[in-house]
Order: C-alpha cells, then structure tokens, then sequence
C-alpha cells in the first residue's frame, strides 16, 4: 500500500521488486507467497457480514492481483518470473503444481505463488509454510513492516523485547503474533528455519540472504 490507505503503490511495487532482484542477481533460488491485504481482507470482510469462506475466496483473489502487478515489475527490471495460482485462472496464470513450480526455479525463474493454500480459513503465512516444506526450501523468510520479532507491537509498545533468535515453541508458548500458529508448527514439524526482517528496509532482503542483515530467527534450538 505504501502510504496509501489501500490499493497499490507504485512506488512500493518497485521497491519490493528491486528486492528481489538483488537476490535474483547474486543466484538464488526465489519462491515468493504474496499476500492480499492491501486489497482486501478476507477476515475482516467476514467480521462486516461478508460468509467467511466467500470473503476468504475474494482475499485469494486479491493475492492474484498483487501477483500479476510484481510480476509485471520484476520482469520489466529482468529477472523471468511465472506466477502460479493455487485457485486455477488459465487465462492469467499457470495453476500451481508442485513439480512445475520447482522446475521453473531450477530454470532460473522467479515464481510468484497466488491464491494462498486455495482454501478458505488459511492465511498466506500457513501458505508460505506450506509452499516452503513442499517445495524442499532451505528457509522460509517472512518480510514484515519491523526488524524482527517482538514481545509487542513496537509501534505500539515502547519497551516491547526484541528477539534475535527463538525457538517455535517459544513463539508458540509466548503467543507471539510474527506468524499464524499453523505455519509455526508446520515449519517446526518439517524443520523449516524462519527467518523474520523488515522488508521496508533498503538491501534487506539481500543481507539476510548473506547473514549481514538485521533479522529474528526462528528454529528449533539446539
């Protein structure tokens, strides 16, 4: 959204999109799970009187958009990309198939992937779970508006704690919001580092890719 109330801006789009490619550029392999939010909520929607699995199916949607719109961004800056989308929408995109979206990445490609887990009650963080144990991913990186993960909001909370390392069941048992608690175990089950950083920041998403940047991880200890 950048600063806008909701929507795209465009500004943002080019920045996420130079993000990626830094990383694109020094070789690495790049899955993406975009969210909808900026466009609409599906949770939020149901709170207003929207039946929960049609606003949850109308937010996979807008994932699509998003999609659709870095895509374009990212390929125009040259990095290839294909957006797949657990929801099929032959005419836009390709539909999600496990074994194609790792044979584009072998290529070379960046893939975008859409419409969350293409069912209703899940959230694109289980979807990025998910995607990332799946796929075989060495690490599931979760862009965020700070620098890691907190006690509190420290937008909010002054004093909030800043983590630089945690375990998933100390996210679990602290009940700490950084991600839905389905990813979490999911990620703690398939032995899944998650790794949390700001994605407002310039270069971010290249130095947490090169263990320089300012970032929580989250593994099982030990």
């Amino acid at each position: 959204m950048g600063d806008r109330p909701y929507g795209l801006n465009p500004e943002t789009v080019e920045r996420i999109a130079d993000e990626i490619i830094a990383v694109f550029e020094m070789g690495v392999q790049v899955s993406l799970v975009i969210g909808g939010g900026n466009i609409f909520r599906g949770v939020s929607a149901a709170a207003a009187g929207i039946e929960r699995t049609s606003a949850d199916y109308m937010g996979m949607l807008a994932t699509v958009i998003n999609a659709l719109a870095l895509q374009s961004v990212v390929e125009r800056k040259g990095a290839p990309t294909r957006v797949l989308s657990a929801i099929p929408l032959a005419t836009v995109c390709e539909p999600y198939i496990r074994r194609r979206a790792i044979r584009h990445m072998e290529k070379g490609r960046v893939v975008i992937l859409a419409a969350g887990t293409g069912n209703p009650f899940f959230s694109t963080d289980t979807a990025a779970a998910l995607r990332a144990v799946e796929m075989d991913c060495e690490v599931l990186l979760k862009g965020t508006q700070v620098d890691g993960v907190y006690s509190a909001d420290p937008k909010k909370v002054a004093d909030a704690q800043r983590f630089d390392g945690l375990t998933y069941q100390e996210v679990l048992s602290r009940n700490l919001k950084v991600m839905d608690a389905s990813a979490i175990v999911l990620a703690r089950e398939n032995d899944v580092p998650i790794l949390v950083f700001c994605i407002q920041s310039p270069g971010a998403f290249a130095d947490v890719i090169t263990g320089t940047g300012t970032y929580t991880e989250i593994n099982g200890g030990g």
